[in-house]
């Protein structure tokens, strides 16, 4: 069976539900993280920057097994869809923004906060927001988690951000990032410096296959934070190659960029 399809994607979360993973949303880890008891679970994120109708997908797929997972929309003209984001929220899930405002201003630190607050409550007037996600914009020179050295995003009713929020020393991070598991050598950004210690314990997962057969052998950790981007996963067989050969030359482009 092909990575990256819908399919894949099913199978994934049944064989965790089958070996005892609960899950949570980003914004209930921050408000309850000192009171669940449960042993195994987990947060699925997902950034969503193109292809809604993928994310919708996701979502039905995660409610089918009575998951709830955390949305972050990043908010472009041409691939905003409203609708879509209204039937994830009813569907149970957190709405979350992912923002982009240094990069999409040049750096212009006025221009990014003003934007931000335009497009947080662009998603407000559709489903309750507490929760942002960093864009990673890998060939731009301006990181946006950096809107944050001069603002406070808690001054906008924000409560969290993954890569300032989240305890990695806790929770194992698996990301699809470069349509792979194991890319993240080559991120420029969607990295935590706990993967170097995980990388030499052999946490170590190139396909999603490999991640069902670690959970099948009890070698996965009982917390993990996932981060897909729907619109690599699909069971269309044109747009699964194109995804596929446009990220190869994306990730020799990144590759390139880590090095420099």
């Amino acid at each position: 069976m092909r990575d990256f399809t819908f399919q894949a994607f099913q199978n994934l979360l049944e064989n965790l539900k089958k070996q005892g993973y609960s899950s949570f949303t980003f914004q209930e880890y921050l408000k309850s993280k000192e009171s669940i008891t449960t042993q195994k679970w987990i947060i699925l994120r997902h950034d969503v920057e193109e292809r809604y109708e993928h994310a919708l997908r996701f979502a039905q797929i995660q409610h089918q097994f009575g998951y709830k997972g955390t949305y972050f929309f990043r908010i472009l003209p041409k691939s905003f869809q409203p609708e879509i984001v209204k039937q994830i929220a009813e569907l149970g899930h957190e709405v979350g923004y992912h923002y982009d405002d240094l990069t999409e201003c040049h750096g212009d630190y006025e221009k990014a906060i003003a934007r931000f607050q335009k497009n947080l409550n662009t998603l407000r007037a559709i489903a309750p927001v507490q929760t942002i996600c960093m864009d990673g914009s890998p060939l731009s020179k301006y990181d946006n988690k950096d809107l944050w050295k001069k603002y406070h995003y808690q001054d906008f009713g924000i409560i969290g951000e993954p890569y300032y929020d989240m305890n990695f020393d806790e929770f194992f991070y698996l990301t699809d990032t470069g349509r792979r598991w194991d890319g993240w050598k080559s991120s420029v950004r969607d990295k935590v410096p706990q993967q170097e210690e995980w990388f030499k314990q052999g946490l170590v997962f190139k396909t999603t296959q490999d991640i069902i057969n670690a959970a099948h052998q009890g070698k996965l950790p009982h917390k993990i934070m996932f981060t897909f981007h729907p619109q690599r996963w699909t069971d269309n067989a044109f747009l699964w190659t194109k995804e596929l050969v446009l990220q190869n030359v994306k990730n020799q482009v990144k590759r390139f960029l880590v090095k420099k």
